[in-house]
């Protein structure tokens, strides 16, 4: 569990709860919505943690009897609704919330209900949590976690303080990387990138060996592909598929290796690099490739993306992809 100070950026939902807890305003229902991977968990732990921890303050001391039972897991006024099933019911909601919420905090000034992939609460679960929400008891507080804010109903979303996490910039993730993870900067801007702003994205990757694969087989694709035959070529269009490589993911690797080429045939620039460790391989491309090639080429990226979200054989878009990578 991560304390404030080393969640990074989303600085406007830090500050809105910093707010709250210093004027002791705080809503009886709060969404934090979010792809997946942006910290949303981390900041509603800290928050409900700020709200029960023994010593009052802006942040959770992280010692207090209070503040270790929420590490373990353990506190009784923290309580995390779960659900067996694909969706979240009304027996779920009823059960965990609407039947408990009028109990009393145990030892707290607080009971905070935490609800996780809220976006899969039915119709049904929506209508039962709302009635808690219009009618909660002093002491609660309801956190939902969400991916998806448009499964909601509008009487639920009206009746909730709404907080977006926001991608975060390339250089705050690569000095997180660095500094929590010991991540080398070449590869930390490499992650930065291809995480596209998500941080939990990026650690993934810095911590997997499946992304290293990942990362050294498309590598060896990208470097070589102009002396690959179509044999060999259909070959790695397999290889791809046995390894269940996530296909964007793929494509989101290569864009970002021909715009470095291109990148660097713009600029001479190898600061400007994020594959600063391929540098003498950008620049052999960047040298035999013209503009119209590297512009190309990424426009075949874009037509194989397409072509895959509109249930193209996969086999064959990627096919004409990388014909076009390997005349161009």
């Amino acid at each position: 569990m991560l304390i404030p100070s080393t969640i990074p950026g989303q600085d406007h939902i830090k500050n809105h709860f910093k707010n709250a807890v210093s004027s002791r305003k705080i809503s009886h229902a709060y969404i934090l919505s979010g792809e997946q991977g942006t910290g949303r968990r981390s900041l509603a732990d800290t928050f409900a943690m700020t709200l029960l921890c023994e010593r009052q303050g802006g942040a959770p001391c992280l010692e207090c009897h209070s503040c270790r039972q929420a590490l373990s897991g353990n506190h009784p006024d923290l309580i995390r609704v779960t659900h067996e099933k694909a969706a979240i019911g009304v027996e779920d909601i009823r059960g965990q919330v609407n039947d408990t919420i009028v109990i009393r905090p145990y030892s707290s000034p607080y009971k905070i209900y935490i609800i996780d992939e809220a976006e899969k609460m039915t119709i049904q679960a929506q209508n039962a949590l709302l009635k808690t929400i219009e009618e909660p008891p002093a002491y609660a507080v309801i956190i939902l976690l969400t991916t998806n804010l448009d499964t909601f109903l509008p009487t639920i979303l009206s009746r909730c303080v709404q907080l977006k996490m926001r991608p975060l910039d390339e250089i705050t993730i690569q000095n997180y990387l660095s500094a929590n993870f010991s991540v080398p900067e070449t590869k930390a801007e490499v992650y930065a990138a291809f995480a596209r702003g998500n941080i939990g994205k990026a650690v993934d990757m810095a911590q997997s060996e499946d992304f290293q694969h990942f990362y050294d087989e498309l590598l060896q694709i990208l470097k070589n592909i102009h002396n690959m035959d179509i044999s060999m070529l259909l070959n790695y269009i397999k290889k791809i598929k046995e390894e269940k490589f996530d296909l964007y993911e793929c494509l989101d690797f290569m864009q970002i290796w021909y715009r470095d080429a291109l990148m660097f045939k713009v600029t001479n620039d190898a600061n400007l690099l994020i594959f600063k460790d391929e540098y003498s391989s950008i620049n052999e491309l960047s040298q035999k490739t013209g503009y119209d090639g590297l512009e190309n080429i990424l426009q075949a990226i874009e037509k194989a993306k397409v072509r895959l979200q509109a249930n193209v054989n996969m086999e064959l878009a990627m096919e004409l992809m990388f014909l076009a990578m390997k005349e161009n």
